[in-house]
């Protein structure tokens, strides 16, 4: 089996030693403390969901990002499997995100690809809600394809910031992480760690 070394600080040693070498292994695609890299993490309910987040909600421990100073090629694996991502600079491991994928039935593609677009305020042309004129949610999670829109109301886009396009509609942004593969094939993360993988990328990454 073929080993890693890497520089790294006190910190991240920490953290990848929970970390098994051979779980790192796919490539994919689709759609509190003291440290100042964790301290914006978040529940993994996140800020975009429709539900509130309770005090029983999974914590995210896993996020982190140590990429600021490092230089080097980015590349980033996404393991299904785990639902977590992690970013690499020029093979040094930076940053692991905890992720919401696919869920049965939209699956996340996989398979080995390049960043085709950024934007930073992207909003879903498909997936949102219908919603009045005042802005009132009248029918929530929609498919604007599939989903008939009730007299009065307009289709509003589910908000997808840090949106990094994959394949077709599918690409990384932050989203909301109920624990388990949840999105209609996008890879959602903490909106901390969507930020740091979307300004440490560039289109063909």
């Amino acid at each position: 089996m073929a080993s890693l070394i890497f520089v790294m600080s006190h910190s991240l040693f920490r953290r990848l030693s929970l970390i098994s070498a051979t779980s790192i292994a796919l490539f994919l695609v689709g759609c509190d403390g003291d440290d100042p890299t964790t301290a914006r993490s978040q529940y993994l309910g996140g800020v975009y969901g429709n539900q509130p987040v309770s005090s029983s909600a999974p914590q995210d421990s896993v996020s982190y990002w140590d990429g600021d100073g490092v230089s080097g090629k980015p590349s980033i694996k996404i393991s299904l499997g785990e639902q977590k991502a992690y970013f690499y600079k020029s093979g040094q491991l930076v940053g692991i995100s905890q992720l919401s994928t696919g869920r049965e039935g939209m699956g996340t593609t996989t398979g080995s690809f390049k960043i085709i677009q950024k934007d930073q305020n992207h909003v879903s042309s498909q997936y949102g809600d219908y919603v009045d004129s005042a802005d009132n949610v009248v029918v929530a999670n929609v498919d604007v394809g599939k989903d008939p829109k009730p007299p009065g109301t307009h289709f509003k886009g589910a908000p997808m910031p840090y949106f990094m396009r994959i394949v077709g509609g599918t690409g990384m942004h932050a989203g909301y992480l109920p624990g388990y593969p949840a999105s209609h094939g996008c890879i959602r993360m903490p909106e901390f760690m969507a930020e740091n993988f979307f300004r440490n990328v560039s289109v063909g990454t």
